[in-house]
């Protein structure tokens, strides 16, 4: 019997580690905000490594809030920089944390914290082998912005 728990106990693990693994991921990153607050004197930057330029990917944001949070939106915007210095694009996105209407949370969470993924650009081609940097600004009215505890960055392959 013994021997048989410690099988089946094994086989668990291997499951778990196997579909743990996420072979379209190239880089994920998130950073805790201090106090749970954005200010907006606070932009953390991403850097991110690119080795195949033939491929295609998605970059997407993770936000982790507060039930209290008291917009049901947020703002932010990004700036995405190439190996060589040159600002690529910067754009201002919208993301929904609340349904505008109910107030309900949206994204997966449980209690009073949830968590959120953006996709924030669709199907890029990175033209340059090298190192790259996405800074993230919030854009509310409000600084610091409360109930904002984490932000952070994917970027992962568009699957084939």
């Amino acid at each position: 019997m013994r021997k048989l728990l410690m099988r089946v106990s094994g086989l668990f693990a291997l499951v778990l580690l196997l579909a743990g693994c996420d072979t379209n991921r190239v880089f994920e990153e998130n950073q805790d905000l201090p106090e749970n607050q954005w200010p907006v004197n606070l932009a953390p930057v991403y850097a991110f490594e690119i080795t195949d330029t033939t491929q295609r990917y998605n970059v997407y944001f993770n936000v982790r809030n507060a039930v209290h949070y008291p917009f049901y939106n947020l703002y932010l915007r990004h700036y995405l920089t190439a190996p060589n210095g040159e600002l690529l694009n910067s754009y201002l996105h919208e993301m929904y944390l609340m349904d505008p209407k109910t107030g309900e949370p949206l994204g997966s969470g449980a209690g009073d914290i949830f968590d959120h993924q953006f996709r924030a650009l669709k199907n890029v081609k990175f033209r340059q082998a090298g190192t790259y940097r996405l800074k993230l600004n919030q854009y509310m009215r409000q600084d610091p912005l409360p109930g904002i505890m984490s932000v952070g960055v994917r970027v992962e392959k568009v699957a084939q």
